[in-house]
């Protein structure tokens, strides 16, 4: 902590600037492959005591291309703790209580990782036991049913929420042949049918569980040496696989895209989503988004000062631009009052679409968002646990660790003009899909 104080103090002093040209993430970045294609990245890190152990996973329902199997990368978030032959899973539960040690999992679009926090001297142990669960699950039959009516109940209680219905339901609407047509969850009827898939669970391990696939990242009090050392000794001897995926190009969108929930009991919700560009750390796009809900959609925008605080038609308003491997959807929400207003709020978060495309933005807050962005980052990774899942995320939608630091630079490119340059690329009917709830019959909004 002592460490990120120092660094960031020259921010504080000068109002949150960077150096043009200066790596966002201030420690340095160890990587290194073994032969069978499994990556190692070590970051060492003032943390006495406290390693971080990550095993990042590039596979997600992205990876689902196969028709009735959809869920299955989220199920083996759940299925790897079942357990091995030599570490069952109350033994693996114990191993984690003598080191003092965390673990979990979570599974998105794009990945599953699975992450461990626990004392740095134990980390060889950490090591052993995750090894073996990569290399050596297993389970029954009887065990994967079980595990697969878990998943349908995780369903069930997560759907019972509108909101995650309507998730579902834009997904399903705006796409048509790329895997992001589904939710992590998978499509329900085949979270129904998922008892029935035991032959390809096993199928879909041997597939992705794989070292191509995997990289392990440890941060905290460790040493690149000691981290390959471990690597080698207890993933050295892991097969490779064969296995690629040819995930579906979505076609373009020639039309504006309805999906709408009836419910009267919860707040009427508007949701505008436009077909997105997919990480890059080379191209602008991505961040120009970022600023552009920063300066227009944040909580002192015009926008939210006129329809939260002065006419109080909406609770509030949000553009989220999430990263993702592939082409992904620009979300504007807003959670409104009264459900007649919803043609109105819709009406206005178009002209300030129109006015993004049209009108330069201020300078003074052009450079604040930036400076803002970059400063909330640094100031969120000050811990192992913090900075691997950081770093966990570049990787996931990268392959490389150092891609945090290419993303950053982007934002020293940018330019007013390009603002709205992207908004005129993004912001288009024909592009958009809407998801609307409320006690109507029918989406009241055209």
């Amino acid at each position: 902590m002592k460490k990120i104080l120092m660094i960031l103090l020259p921010l504080l002093i000068c109002g949150f600037t960077f150096m043009k040209g200066e790596k966002i993430f201030p420690y340095k970045i160890h990587q290194q492959k073994l032969q069978n294609g499994l990556n190692i990245v070590t970051v060492p890190f003032d943390s006495p005591g406290i390693a971080a152990l990550y095993i990042v996973v590039r596979v997600g329902s992205r990876n689902e291309i196969e028709e009735g199997v959809t869920g299955f990368a989220h199920f083996f978030e759940h299925m790897m703790f079942r357990g091995t032959d030599k570490y069952p899973k109350e033994r693996y539960d114990e191993v984690l209580k003598s080191i003092g040690a965390s673990a979990n999992a979570y599974t998105s679009i794009d990945q599953t990782v699975y992450h461990m926090v626990g004392n740095s001297a134990k980390l060889e142990l950490m090591f052993e036991v995750e090894g073996d669960r990569f290399q050596n699950l297993h389970y029954s039959e009887h065990d994967f049913k079980t595990e697969a009516g878990a998943v349908k109940g995780e369903y069930t209680k997560n759907i019972s929420n509108p909101s995650s219905q309507l998730y579902e339901d834009i997904r399903n609407t705006a796409y048509d042949k790329h895997t992001y047509k589904h939710t992590t969850m998978g499509f329900l009827k085949d979270i129904v049918d998922m008892p029935n898939q035991y032959a390809y669970s096993m199928k879909f391990f041997e597939r992705f569980y794989r070292p191509e696939y995997c990289t392990i990242l440890v941060t905290g009090d460790v040493t690149p040496e000691q981290v390959m050392k471990l690597s080698e000794k207890y993933f050295g001897n892991w097969k490779k696989g064969s296995y690629t995926v040819d995930i579906p190009v979505e076609p373009q969108q020639n039309g504006t895209r309805v999906t709408h929930i009836k419910n009267g009991e919860t707040p009427p919700v508007l949701s505008l989503n436009f077909k997105g560009p997919g990480y890059s750390d080379t191209d602008i796009d991505s961040p120009a988004l970022d600023l552009i809900s920063s300066i227009y959609f944040s909580n002192v925008s015009e926008i939210y000062n006129k329809l939260v605080v002065t006419e109080r038609k909406v609770r509030n308003v949000r553009l989220g631009t999430p990263f993702s491997r592939d082409p992904n959807l620009i979300t504007i929400s807003a959670t409104l009052k009264n459900k007649d207003d919803m043609q109105y709020v819709k009406d206005e978060i178009m002209k300030t679409l129109e006015k993004i495309k049209t009108t330069k933005a201020d300078g003074k807050k052009f450079a604040d968002a930036i400076s803002e962005t970059k400063y909330s980052f640094a100031m969120g990774n000050d811990t192992p646990g913090g900075i691997a899942g950081m770093l966990a995320y570049y990787i996931a939608l990268s392959g490389d660790p150092e891609s945090v630091n290419n993303y950053y630079s982007l934002y020293e490119k940018i330019t007013p003009d390009d603002l709205m340059n992207i908004a005129k690329k993004y912001f288009i009917e024909s592009a958009l899909t809407i998801g609307t709830i409320s006690a109507d019959d029918t989406c009241p909004v055209k």
